[in-house]
């Protein structure tokens, strides 16, 4: 009988090779982070044995866990280095937060579903990953913990949140998808004095951000329909 661990362990060998290098993801370090978080853990069982395709994922809750390649790229964009202060909107069950981690970022992590925001709370402790799991709105960002080195929205937003704006440190990264259900682009804003430089990365397709400075419940219907 094959070691479920080692075959695991090959099929993200295989993810970071043929969906992440081969598209041009280049810092090693999120390379590296990608290597070795276990992305099966962050999801339904019934999901685990497609976690290393390349596709997002439903999780429940009308929520996905984002595809491996759009990880390191919002990853790379943030440009996180050890000791970072990094807020990410978006749980989910943790995936994106525990790569986050895996770079030595000190993370807080905001889920607006209490459901999810536990499981995920759980998951993280269990693996080792220190990370702050608020269950809240995403769009009014984490006062307490600011300012940030690096934002990362892992929900299509219609605008980027003013406060998460306010929220970056001078200097800080801010990666959002903004658009439609029919179109969406992955930007990267940086902070420097008053100005902020917005960067398009590429097309993207997420789930709905909702909340006050996002988009409103009743939006989800007319997304999924």
């Amino acid at each position: 009988m094959p070691n479920t661990s080692t075959a695991r362990e090959a099929e993200r060998l295989a993810m970071v090779e043929d969906q992440l290098r081969a598209r041009g993801i280049r810092d090693r370090r999120v390379l590296e982070a990608m290597t070795t978080v276990p992305r099966h853990e962050f999801m339904p069982v019934e999901q685990a044995p497609a976690a290393y395709e390349d596709r997002a994922l439903p999780i429940g809750e009308w929520e996905t866990i984002s595809q491996p390649y759009i990880v390191a790229l919002m990853t790379e964009g943030a440009a996180v280095r050890p000791g970072d202060r990094v807020l990410e909107i978006g749980t989910g069950l943790g995936y994106q937060a525990a790569v986050l981690a895996a770079l030595d970022a000190r993370v807080y992590t905001i889920e607006r579903n209490a459901q999810l925001a536990e499981q995920a709370r759980q998951k993280l402790s269990a693996l080792g990953y220190a990370v702050e799991v608020i269950t809240g709105d995403g769009t009014d960002g984490y006062r307490p913990a600011a300012p940030y080195d690096a934002i990362l929205v892992t929900a299509g937003a219609p605008r980027v949140p003013q406060a998460l704006v306010d929220q970056l440190a001078d200097g800080g990264r801010l990666v959002i998808p903004i658009g439609s259900r029919a179109l969406q682009q992955l930007h990267l804003l940086i902070k420097h004095g008053g100005e902020i430089l917005d960067r398009t990365l590429e097309a993207c397709q997420f789930v709905p951000l909702v909340g006050k400075q996002g988009w409103p419940q009743e939006y989800w219907p007319r997304f999924f329909g």
